[in-house]
């Protein structure tokens, strides 16, 4: 995509140095800094989900009662760590941070359409975590789904927790209706529908499922609220409700909002691959349509959860085809990546290794997901590790490594520093190595029955557990240091990073490094066909 350069500093102005002091950030419009201000609050929640997640994976390293006594605690780790890395992490995750950072300076605008309510979001998202803090005094024991009629009836804070989720949905909400407002109305000239970049197309496809989806759970959540408070008999069966109905209202929400964690990742992916490998993107347009098409279809597949919750035979065998359907538009983009790589002219950079881990990892997930969706193989498999472990392969080794994707690659424009390379490669080692240590086994133990959420185990799957745990550990440290070398680089780096290192051909790439607060200091107008690569990639080591 080729756009008038813009890298002039203007004397060192930037949207980090343009104002200073706490204050001017509490209250900044800015959409580069609300970015950064998601960053540091998910990134936090991501430590603290992941303590939850290294002393659950320490109790199951060996069979029998070790470090934690009761499985009242155990229930009350695995909960918070559900709730912290979902709600907290995972779905603000790349939208909130990437999306708000790269959005307007992608497709040239100054700022998204609506920069007040957009950090109005942030403070809401702020406050949604202080309840769920405040929860944690008596914290709940239900797990992150809030299955009634334990969460009517459990005796913990659910209602707190529940109206944290409640408040952290608004956030959500005005996130989307922001960017979709933003795509529609402020592209830059020439920047027509089919000359936006992938990325945007994956924001905006999130953003329909925000505003459509989000109201749906905080509806959900309000009726679990009313019961518990109010006796209002909805999903008691005591009092007249139905728990069926609990499920099938939470997961038209929750299987949406698995692609409102993936697609931007996907987006990333898109964004990553053609720059490494000196190629044009193979086929835009089925990558754009494939990611409407996964937005469309998430909605219709919600069912496939609950195979063995009740449904009938007729809905069970149509939600199972239609889950099947997912496959194809996922499979068109994993088609488009690989053949994007095909001859090309690849540079094995920190940003594309975890782009080439993400389609590695990404694979296994839809496969195993294949298995998920077939009645005959699901009733087994339902409720065992081998769920668990496909579930993290589909989030984090997608939403997950996908963040961390792009934080590499557009580290240098956010910053206007260069990371280590030497040191980013081996937390990348660390962080593949880790998570395939973790979850490889899991599915092996589902395979062999292993039920999932269970606090002790016969001894007979104390290898693969301990060889679990093992992997946990790995693959935390190689988080820790990834996001480490990044930290230091961006306090402390010495190298400046120049307007465009990669040598990209989108249009955030064509400013200064970092960019002025007005992103782009003459208005640009786009002219080209997207990723028309050809340059020889010119990168150093540091």
């Amino acid at each position: 995509m080729n756009a008038h350069s813009d890298t002039a500093h203007h004397e060192g102005k930037n949207y980090l140095n343009h104002e200073r002091g706490l204050w001017s950030w509490l209250t900044t419009t800015d959409h580069k800094r609300i970015g950064l201000l998601y960053l540091y609050s998910i990134l936090t929640f991501f430590l603290a989900g992941g303590v939850f997640a290294l002393l659950m994976r320490t109790e199951l390293a060996r069979a029998g009662a070790d470090i934690i006594q009761n499985p009242e605690v155990y229930n009350v780790y695995f909960t918070l760590h559900g709730v912290l890395m979902i709600f907290m992490f995972i779905v603000p995750g790349i939208p909130a941070t990437m999306g708000n950072f790269l959005l307007p300076l992608m497709i040239g605008a100054k700022d998204v359409a609506f920069p007040r309510l957009n950090l109005f979001s942030w403070y809401i998202y702020v406050i949604g975590a202080v309840m769920a803090g405040f929860a944690l005094i008596h914290p709940p024991d239900t797990g992150w789904t809030f299955y009634a009629p334990y969460s009517i009836k459990s005796g913990s804070s659910v209602v707190l927790m529940t109206a944290a989720a409640f408040v952290l949905g608004f956030s959500s909400i005005l996130t989307g209706l922001n960017f979709i407002v933003t795509i529609h109305k402020l592209r830059a000239p020439g920047m027509t529908w089919f000359r936006l970049p992938v990325f945007v197309w994956g924001t905006y496809a999130t953003a329909v499922i925000q505003t459509l989806a989000t109201p749906v759970v905080g509806m959900t959540l309000v009726l679990l609220l009313m019961e518990r408070v109010m006796g209002v008999g909805v999903f008691n069966p005591d009092l007249g409700g139905d728990p069926v109905l609990f499920e099938h209202l939470f997961w038209f929400y929750s299987h949406p909002v698995v692609y409102i964690m993936v697609l931007p990742a996907f987006g990333v992916i898109g964004e990553i691959i053609p720059v490494f490998s000196r190629k044009p993107l193979f086929g835009y347009k089925a990558v754009v349509f494939a990611s409407v098409a996964i937005a469309g279809v998430s909605f219709i597949v919600w069912a496939h959860h609950m195979f063995v919750a009740g449904i009938s035979d007729t809905a069970a065998k149509v939600f199972s085809i239609l889950t099947f359907g997912v496959a194809i538009p996922t499979a068109v983009k994993v088609f488009n990546w690989v053949s994007t790589m095909y001859k090309g002219s690849i540079t094995f950079a920190t940003p594309m290794l975890y782009a080439i881990a993400f389609v590695f990892l990404f694979m296994i997930a839809g496969t195993t997901g294949i298995y998920l969706a077939t009645l005959a193989t699901d009733v087994f498999y339902h409720d065992t590790y081998f769920v668990v472990a496909h579930f993290h392969y589909t989030i984090q080794g997608g939403a997950v490594i996908g963040l961390i994707a792009a934080l590499h690659f557009w580290f240098p424009k956010m910053s206007g520093k260069m990371y280590n390379e030497t040191l980013a490669k081996i937390a990348f080692v660390l962080v593949v190595v880790g998570f395939n240590l973790t979850f490889l086994p899991q599915f092996v133990l589902g395979m062999e029955g292993m039920p999932r959420r269970y606090y002790d185990y016969p001894p007979e799957f104390q290898t693969l557990h301990t060889i679990s745990t093992i992997g946990a550990f790995i693959n935390g440290i190689g988080y820790t240091w990834a996001l480490l070398n990044l930290a230091f680089a961006a306090l402390f780096g010495k190298v400046k990073a120049p307007a465009n290192p990669f040598n990209s051909l989108s249009l955030e790439w064509q400013t200064s490094s970092p960019p002025p607060h007005e992103n782009f200091h003459t208005v640009p107008e786009v002219t080209d066909y997207p990723y028309a690569y050809g340059r020889p990639l010119s990168y150093e080591n540091h």
